[in-house]
């Protein structure tokens, strides 16, 4: 990618998302790497295409080192990584993030069900079956 392009968030963005659909991991992280500037849709991407390569661990690691506000895509995109890890960091990550997840999201239908399958997963029909009655 040109020089010039690489510090423009939506085009450098754009190229981590088609990378890593094409499945080049490296290449995507190589870009992101680069940007200077990351906002939460940049962060967003390189995490998502972590989960659609099958790099769980990778994706909640990159979600650990986030600074900056989340949005209602990056509390889909964990709780979905979570679900598929299902293991203690997993579980651990998950819940904390939802115990700190704004009120304003948990009327998202696809958050809110993408809460919900992590905690199905995790074997916690009770707090599922709580989100559920509160959509």
């Amino acid at each position: 990618m040109p020089e010039n392009y690489r510090n423009h968030n939506i085009t450098s963005t754009s190229a981590i998302d088609m990378l890593m659909k094409f499945g080049d991991v490296e290449s995507a992280e190589r870009i992101f790497r680069s940007i200077e500037t990351k906002n939460i849709i940049t962060y967003n991407a390189m995490i998502k295409g972590y989960v659609g390569n099958e790099m769980f661990e990778k994706a909640l690691d990159l979600f650990e080192k986030v600074d900056i506000e989340l949005d209602d895509v990056t509390y889909t995109i964990v709780f979905n990584a979570c679900a598929k890890l299902c293991n203690d960091r997993a579980m651990k990550i998950g819940k904390e993030l939802l115990a700190k997840m704004p009120e304003n999201y948990r009327n998202h239908n696809i958050t809110s069900t993408s809460a919900i399958d992590m905690l199905m997963k995790f074997g916690d029909v009770e707090s599922a079956e709580r989100i559920f009655r509160s959509i």
